[in-house]
């Protein structure tokens, strides 16, 4: 399992991309996006499944950043 702070890095704020909110690595994946699908029910498995390129400790990392 990663630190605190190495899952923070995986969130990041590019001005001009997503309209400059909180995405995962610098992809177009909001922060906001994966915890309103969480908080509908969704479950990480499915948003893996939905996202192949997003990995579980970025799941982990929006929880944390959200907290």
């Amino acid at each position: 399992m990663l630190d605190r702070a190495a899952l923070l890095e995986r969130i990041t704020q590019t001005p001009g991309k997503c309209g400059g909110r909180p995405c995962i690595r610098g992809m177009r994946i909001r922060v906001v996006d994966i915890l309103e699908t969480l908080a509908e029910g969704g479950t990480a498995s499915e948003i893996l499944e939905d996202f192949p390129d997003l990995e579980a400790a970025d799941i982990q990392a929006c929880l944390l950043y959200a907290d």
